[in-house]
């Protein structure tokens, strides 16, 4: 069942608590629209702020706010609040611990028809090493909107992405997140395939997938790249035989790179692929022309997983594609 953007998600749930809590400020730049704040605009005007193109400033702007007890939360693309406003992220948010939520919007590529210029695959690597800043890349509607809730009480900056289109639904009622703790969505014990935002359904269905021909393929969500679940990730590599990471990122710096880390890091040696955008820049093409390309999808995760256990695919090749990846 495929849900709303996130993005649409996150707005309709800050206005709720905006409602609830004068202090909840949101700021954009000339993105209202693309963030589905212009509701929030019209029915909380004195809770809302238009900075235009002018992403160092709305960084600046809602520091100081915090500063005098706002919850502000900051609304542009992902690609330019990353990229343009990484000084004023570094100092006058994470340094300074100011109560800001930085909302990466069309992260990845959302953006895919407008090229390099808009694509954001490198924002989760430079906010990843930035310190005290904790990263979160949901991946459904529910995930997202009680992250949201959850990061509005949450005391100290935050960077979190969302991308632009509708997202399939991944979490069933009574699922609840929790800041830096990741979820287990398939057990198994041949392989684990680790995954974070909008691909986490395609490589839920891929683990599904394999679990039908009799591969045990366990399926890890991690909505927190930063600070990552570290024991649920430990606990895969040392129960299964290989990890594939999937992102909709750069193969550096993102959630393989945090995996790749942690395990060296922990002396685990396990045969690891990071399934990601390679060093180059991304075509241009929808989102999934683009995910199609570079086999960010359920034939390309299966491909992937079963190259990492060194089983011959030449018998599934057919069944897949009947399956419509």
């Amino acid at each position: 069942m495929t849900g709303k953007p996130n993005q649409f998600i996150l707005s309709q749930t800050l206005l709720e608590l905006a409602k609830e809590d004068e202090r909840v400020i949101a700021l954009v730049c000339d993105s209202r629209f693309s963030a589905h704040l212009a509701e929030f605009a019209a029915v909380l005007p004195r809770q809302f702020i238009e900075v235009g193109i002018a992403e160092q400033n709305v960084v600046g702007i809602a520091a100081g706010l915090a500063t005098c007890g706002k919850i502000p939360f900051v609304f542009t693309p992902a690609p330019f609040l990353s990229m343009r406003s990484a000084e004023q992220i570094k100092i006058d948010v994470a340094y300074s611990q100011t109560n800001v939520k930085l909302v990466g919007i069309s992260g990845g590529v959302s953006y895919g028809a407008l090229g390099t210029t808009h694509h954001s695959l490198q924002d989760l690597a430079v906010m990843r090493a930035i310190p005290g800043l904790p990263v979160v890349v949901p991946s459904d509607n529910r995930e997202t909107a009680l992250l949201v809730r959850e990061l509005k009480e949450h005391r100290g900056p935050v960077y979190l992405r969302t991308g632009r289109g509708p997202v399939p639904d991944v979490h069933e009622a009574g699922f609840v997140p929790k800041l830096g703790k990741g979820c287990l969505l398939l057990p198994g014990i041949d392989l684990a395939i680790v995954v974070c935002g909008e691909l986490v359904r395609a490589a839920l269905d891929a683990g599904i997938f394999l679990h039908e021909r009799g591969i045990s393929a366990r399926v890890v969500e991690i909505h927190t790249i930063k600070p990552l679940d570290e024991e649920l990730i430990l606990e895969a590599a040392r129960e299964t035989k290989a990890i594939l990471t999937v992102e909709e990122h750069s193969v550096y710096g993102g959630l393989g790179s945090a995996v790749a880390e942690l395990l060296v890091q922990n002396r685990l040696s396990i045969p690891m692929r990071i399934l990601g955008i390679p060093d180059e820049p991304a075509i241009v093409g929808s989102q999934l022309e683009v995910f199609r390309y570079y086999g960010l999808t359920l034939e390309g995760i299966v491909a992937e997983a079963l190259k990492l256990l060194g089983v011959d695919i030449t018998d599934i090749k057919t069944d897949i594609k009947v399956k419509g990846a």
